[in-house]
């Protein structure tokens, strides 16, 4: 795998247009802060480099981690939940510890999940791509799957909220199958992360998973990530999407603000896989059995949580975090698309220059499966 380190070294001036020059449209992201920094607008098209392709966006969804990137929210100095920080539309320095890896490179491109159409490729690729429909996994190893190093496409380089974006050829799956643009365009950010969980958590036929946040993009992508593994999973999901979750196959649900000690008893789960941590953390290592498995990717609910350090070492706990996709996960993705094993949730679509209305619903919670911004081709 190529050292993909070359991919951080972002000019700010890329964005500079020249006379004659060709152009697309972009949400060119230039700073931390409110949706006033989210500018849709001209910018020179990109040309591929030595490994490179250069994809026509044809769907891009949306998560949160834009949302947080532009806000700042994953700065140390953050303590509140996402919706919370959001609501006050974040602030308006740039802390250097707002993005992911290291400071965010602002101004830049956004959009993390891209399924795409390959329109040029670099000399140097022997293979042709062109017209191939493909997505890009989002998660880059820096220096291959033997270091958990990692770098993300439109948090750390430009990524698909705009009409191209070019992409490291190492990063690039063909997808045969008959799905649409748009459910494509749900896949690679909810459902890698969901995968790399599941993965690395072990889970397998008979274990029992309790999976939190279980309505939104990466909760319901894990619902179905764990069922195909024959897991028995337990959603926690808000009221009004119940009945959404059902029809996932869950076996059970419980609605969020529950007792879950009440509800589920102590030691009765086998896997915890919580994006939310938040308050709601505290009686989950309560319901793993001994030698139980807690994997995380995410805090909405807020990064600091209260946790007895006897129930994580007296139950042999094992707590995993979950950033760097390991390389099963995107690979098992395809072929789980290819042979119709999961299936695309989306909410609902909107127009590339509609960004600020598709993160204004998004940030409501009010639906279920994905939002999916569409490039004007």
């Amino acid at each position: 795998m190529p050292d993909l380190t070359y991919l951080k070294a972002n000019k700010a001036d890329r964005f500079d247009l020249k006379p004659g020059q060709p152009t697309m449209k972009a949400v060119v992201t230039t700073g931390n802060g409110g949706y006033d920094k989210l500018d849709y607008r001209d910018v020179p098209m990109p040309l591929a480099g030595p490994g490179e392709l250069v994809l026509k966006v044809l769907a891009a969804g949306v998560n949160n981690t834009e949302i947080n990137t532009r806000l700042g929210w994953y700065s140390s100095s953050v303590t509140g939940s996402t919706d919370q920080f959001a609501a006050e539309d974040g602030g308006n320095s740039q802390p250097a510890d707002g993005g992911w890896n290291e400071s965010t490179p602002f101004p830049f491109i956004q959009g993390t999940d891209c399924c795409g159409e390959v329109v040029d490729q670099a000399d140097d690729i022997e293979t042709s791509w062109t017209g191939a429909r493909v997505l890009v996994r989002a998660c880059m190893r820096l220096h291959g799957f033997e270091s958990l190093e990692n770098i993300w496409m439109a948090s750390d380089f430009d990524g698909a909220f705009a009409q191209y974006v070019k992409v490291p050829v190492s990063e690039v799956f063909k997808v045969d199958c008959d799905w649409s643009n748009v459910e494509l365009g749900t896949i690679p950010c909810a459902y890698g992360t969901a995968e790399n969980m599941v993965h690395r958590a072990g889970v397998g036929a008979g274990d029992h998973v309790l999976v939190t946040g279980a309505s939104g993009g990466v909760g319901s992508a894990v619902v179905q990530l764990a069922k195909r593994r024959g897991a028995r999973v337990i959603a926690v999901a808000g009221k009004s999407k119940i009945d959404a979750l059902a029809g996932l196959g869950v076996d059970r649900i419980v609605e969020r603000g529950a007792d879950l000690i009440a509800e589920l008893g102590e030691s009765s789960v086998d896997v915890v896989v919580d994006n939310v941590a938040g308050p709601g953390f505290e009686p989950l290592l309560k319901l793993l059995r001994r030698g139980g498995r807690y994997a995380s990717s995410g805090a909405i609910a807020g990064p600091m949580v209260s946790m007895d350090m006897r129930d994580f070492y007296l139950k042999d706990i094992l707590l995993i975090g979950c950033t760097a996709w390991d390389e099963p996960v995107f690979p098992n993705l395809v072929g789980y698309i290819e042979r119709g094993e999961i299936v695309p949730l989306v909410a609902k679509t909107f127009a590339l220059e509609d960004i600020v209305s598709a993160q204004q619903e998004f940030l409501k919670k009010a639906h279920f499966g994905n939002f999916v911004l569409v490039p004007r081709q």
